[in-house]
């Protein structure tokens, strides 16, 4: 897997697999390209900053027992 950032358009590129991309669908903040028999190559995160901080509020554990609310 190789990782890359584009700080000018803050966008976050994972390349998962190796192959020709054939298509990609949106969804959400997400962008998937996939090869021809639907295997993901690559996923653009857009507005990586935001989604981060978004993904780490959301990854937040309870701490001593409190449930903790994440607004959407």
């Amino acid at each position: 897997m190789k990782i890359s950032y584009n700080r000018k358009d803050d966008i976050l590129i994972y390349e998962v697999g190796e192959g020709k991309i054939d298509y990609a669908e949106e969804m959400g903040p997400i962008i998937v390209h996939f090869d021809k028999e639907g295997k993901p190559l690559l996923l653009e995160i857009l507005d990586a900053s935001e989604f981060i901080t978004q993904t780490t509020k959301f990854s937040m554990k309870t701490i001593e027992g409190e449930r903790i609310e994440i607004a959407a």
